[in-house]
């Protein structure tokens, strides 16, 4: 019973991907991952910026115990 049930919902995805997704084009597939790869430097650099002004400020306040 378990078995019949595995692979009816193995056969309803594979139709709900083969006649029910709708697919991206080539152009919008390159344009979509363009956008990802900018947003991730530009995440990656404002990361590392408040990386450095936090290690400024934590040399700063040790600097002055010593």
């Amino acid at each position: 019973m378990s078995k019949l049930k595995l692979l009816t919902d193995i056969e309803e995805s594979y139709t709900e991907l083969r006649y029910k997704t709708s697919w991206p084009t080539k152009t919008q597939l390159i344009k979509s991952a363009v956008i990802v790869l900018i947003a991730s430097v530009i995440i990656a650099i404002i990361i590392f910026l408040m990386d450095q002004v936090v290690e400024n400020i934590m040399k700063f306040i040790y600097s002055l115990g010593n």
